[in-house]
């Protein structure tokens, strides 16, 4: 049977948050929030081989005049290393504004949340967007 599950990453210098939807539903959810260490590329190769994944999904980050960023030369570099250790491929989504939609949808349930929160939220917004656009081609 063939992996039907993407996984999704909003990854930052401190935290890697983690989203994951199946394919055939289409519904993302937030999974976790990885801390970034000399470990995250083996904790990101467990959670695709254990949810099965496809494909990976990992948010960029552009400016307002959608231009590439120097936070993006960095995510770049982190795939690079990432491609070594996966066996899927791996592909970027526009992650603009994504975790700050996040904080304000955090903010208005009026409970309490964390950056880890922010970060997993962040990322199930880049995986709604890639479906949306995977979606329409």
């Amino acid at each position: 049977m063939s992996s039907s599950n993407i996984l999704a990453l909003d990854v930052g210098e401190v935290r890697v948050g983690v989203a994951r939807a199946n394919n055939i539903a289409r519904i993302a959810e937030p999974l976790s929030t990885l801390e970034v260490s000399e470990t995250i590329y083996d904790d990101i190769k467990s959670l695709v081989e254990q949810h099965d994944c496809a494909v990976v999904v990992v948010g960029l980050p552009r400016n307002m005049r959608g231009e590439e960023t120097a936070q993006s030369v960095r995510i770049r570099a982190f795939v690079g290393e990432l491609k070594q250790a996966l066996a899927v491929p791996i592909v970027f989504q526009d992650e603009s504004l994504t975790s700050v939609k996040a904080e304000q949808s955090l903010q208005q349930r009026k409970t309490g949340y964390n950056k880890g929160d922010v970060d997993a939220l962040a990322a199930v917004y880049i995986l709604e967007d890639y479906l949306a656009t995977s979606e329409s081609k």
